[in-house]
């Protein structure tokens, strides 16, 4: 069965026992984004919102909440896919194997889109409003309601109709709310290095007007697709063909490009002046808060008349996102050595956020014959990785020499892998006053930030400690891990105060913390909640540290512009006045939810 439509996937995962269906009456403020967390935790099933408060639409979420479900989805192509992305790290390969290559060769033919007339574009159905669409709000204080499973899709304005000159992203798109007039504007936000910004440069550049349209559902490739790190040249609805292993059907309206089979498409035009957008909970733990993004001034919306909407919940790691993330990784992985020669294997830390994090295992082959602790090769490869698509949004690169066999998966591992080996002195090379994650509020200014990369290569050179030292009465600290000591520190009311409150506390501990024991120290406001869970030490100290600012050092030197330290490496991850706030939950909701699923059990 060809999954086309959200209802051919709600059907396929029912028939698989993957489907709860949820018959009451559920508020789409707060409550069903409530559900879905949990059952997202509990592993559980896609789940099917039957009746929406004041909406006539069905909603699903959770599609994606596990690997095997999202490769249950793509069941017929998966492997075939895999062929074809793996054809491009190992070409050779498909002629050692011809049967592989014929299945590549027919997938790779389901790349190329088909334009059907509008009679039989299942989008053209029917239309309503904005304001007849799901109004799912998922955090107490976001701006409004927003799609949280959207493809955005545009042009190239030389190449208009043209879907192998287009862009297929998954920007959040916020319905209502702010200044947006009602039923007519909707806001779409974007970040740097994204391929709808190179297209409306294009548009503004030649005074054209800006057609962009927004597909819900659909089939699944479709999402996937959309947040695939695909080679510059490879649109994203070819690739969704292969995926879907059924060509990418499309059709026009005046002067937009619709996917045929999607279940909702909101077409429209940008406009040239921004307005604000947001706060929304997103994907690092925290709001995103209030900033002005692009408004598109909607023509029309178009559904299925037997539409499904589906939606998923952004939050701190892990979400349902999180799947997707473990789906590319699976699919790509083998084509990062092709990338960058000599890169072995990356893996984006999902409990930090993404991008925040970034580890990585490469070859040291400068110097064969005269093997040093010295990283050398890894560095030329720290800059190729700082400047590839969606990994130069990384802040923290941590880099390990593939001979001493560093486990990138096992992250509390890698950790001690490299606190074992690392040299502060020399060992630290940072970017400042460089662009960071739009969504990244460590720094004071938006999109404006650092980065640094650690590097390690040979043998170790210090034993890490688990027991906490003795220090004095005054000073609460817990160790997180093997090697790393997290210390309490009391929030700072004005940021500037910052170096001069870290400058005492290194002062007081140094000569108590053994620095070969101890070779990381995290300043943080709860020394307890890092030590409770690593991705707990992830989640705070990464998201919330700025590197040119935040990392300080005992026994710190800056020796010909370089900046290192002879003893432990200082991070000073406390929750800061210019920091976002942190995603709760409301207490009425959370309530309601408890006494909902106390009822199920009875």
């Amino acid at each position: 069965m060809k999954l086309k439509s959200t209802a051919d996937v709600v059907a396929y995962l029912e028939a698989h026992g993957e489907l709860l269906r949820i018959q009451d009456e559920v508020d789409p403020y707060l409550e069903m984004a409530e559900i879905q967390r949990r059952v997202y935790r509990e592993t559980g099933p896609a789940i099917l919102f039957e009746k929406v408060k004041e909406c006539t639409f069905p909603c699903v979420s959770n599609l994606y909440g596990t690997p095997e479900r999202a490769k249950l989805l793509f069941k017929k192509t998966y492997g075939a896919v895999q062929a074809v992305v793996g054809a491009k790290a190992d070409p050779m390969g498909l002629l050692k194997h011809p049967l592989g290559a014929l299945q590549a060769a027919f997938t790779a033919a389901n790349g190329l889109p088909i334009r059907v007339p509008n009679r039989v574009a299942p989008v053209m159905q029917a239309q309503c409003k904005i304001s007849d669409l799901p109004p799912i709000v998922s955090w107490p204080m976001d701006g409004g309601p927003f799609v949280t499973l959207p493809q955005v899709y545009s042009e190239h304005p030389d190449h208009q109709g043209n879907p192998l000159k287009s862009n297929l992203g998954m920007y959040r798109v916020q319905l209502a709310g702010n200044t947006y007039e009602t039923d007519r504007e909707i806001g779409i936000h974007y970040q740097i290095h994204r391929g709808i910004g190179v297209h409306q440069k294009l548009h503004q550049a030649q005074d054209k007007p800006f057609r962009v349209a927004v597909f819900v559902g659909g089939a699944p490739s479709m999402a996937f697709s959309a947040v695939m790190p695909l080679p510059e040249g490879l649109p994203e609805v070819a690739f969704s063909g292969l995926m879907a292993g059924r060509n990418f059907r499309y059709t026009r309206y005046k002067d937009w490009t619709l996917a045929a089979d999607a279940d909702f498409a909101l077409i429209g035009t940008l406009q040239p002046k921004p307005k604000p957008e947001g706060p929304f909970g997103d994907h690092l733990g925290y709001y995103s808060l209030v900033h002005d993004f692009p408004c598109l001034e909607i023509e029309t919306v178009f559904h299925r008349k037997d539409a499904i909407w589906p939606f998923t919940v952004v939050g701190r790691p892990p979400q349902e996102d999180t799947t997707f993330g473990e789906v590319i990784h699976d699919l790509t992985g083998a084509v990062i050595p092709t990338e960058i020669p000599g890169l072995k294997a990356v893996n984006a830390v999902d409990a930090a956020g993404v991008h925040p994090l970034l580890l990585a295992v490469g070859e040291e082959r400068y110097t064969p014959f005269a093997k040093t602790d010295r990283p050398s090769e890894l560095l030329t490869l720290s800059n190729a990785i700082l400047g590839k698509g969606q990994l130069s949004l990384a802040k923290y690169l941590l880099i390990a020499d593939a001979a001493d066999q560093p486990d990138i998966h096992d992250i509390p591992q890698f950790f001690r892998h490299l606190l074992e080996r690392v040299d502060w002195r020399r060992d630290l090379h940072f970017q400042t006053e460089t662009t960071i994650d739009t969504l990244d509020y460590s720094s004071a200014e938006l999109n404006v930030g650092s980065k640094v990369v650690w590097a390690c290569t040979g043998e170790p050179r210090r034993t890490l400690a688990k027991t906490p030292p003795t220090l004095d009465s005054e000073t609460v600290c817990a160790v997180v891990d093997a090697g790393i000591l997290a210390v309490k520190l009391d929030p700072s009311e004005e940021y500037m105060k910052a170096p001069q409150e870290l400058e005492a506390l290194i002062s007081n501990l140094e000569g108590q913390v053994d620095v070969d024991a101890f070779p990381l120290i995290i300043a943080c406001d709860d020394p307890e909640f890092l030590a409770a869970d690593f991705n707990n030490f992830l989640w705070a100290t990464f998201t919330r540290s700025n590197p040119s600012h935040d990392i300080y050092g005992i026994g710190a030197k800056t020796e010909f512009k370089h900046w290192g330290c002879s003893g432990s490496l200082v991070i000073d991850a406390r929750f800061k006045p210019h920091n976002a706030p942190p995603l709760l939950e409301d207490r009425e909701i959370t309530a309601r939810v408890d006494q909902r699923m106390e009822e199920q059990k009875k």
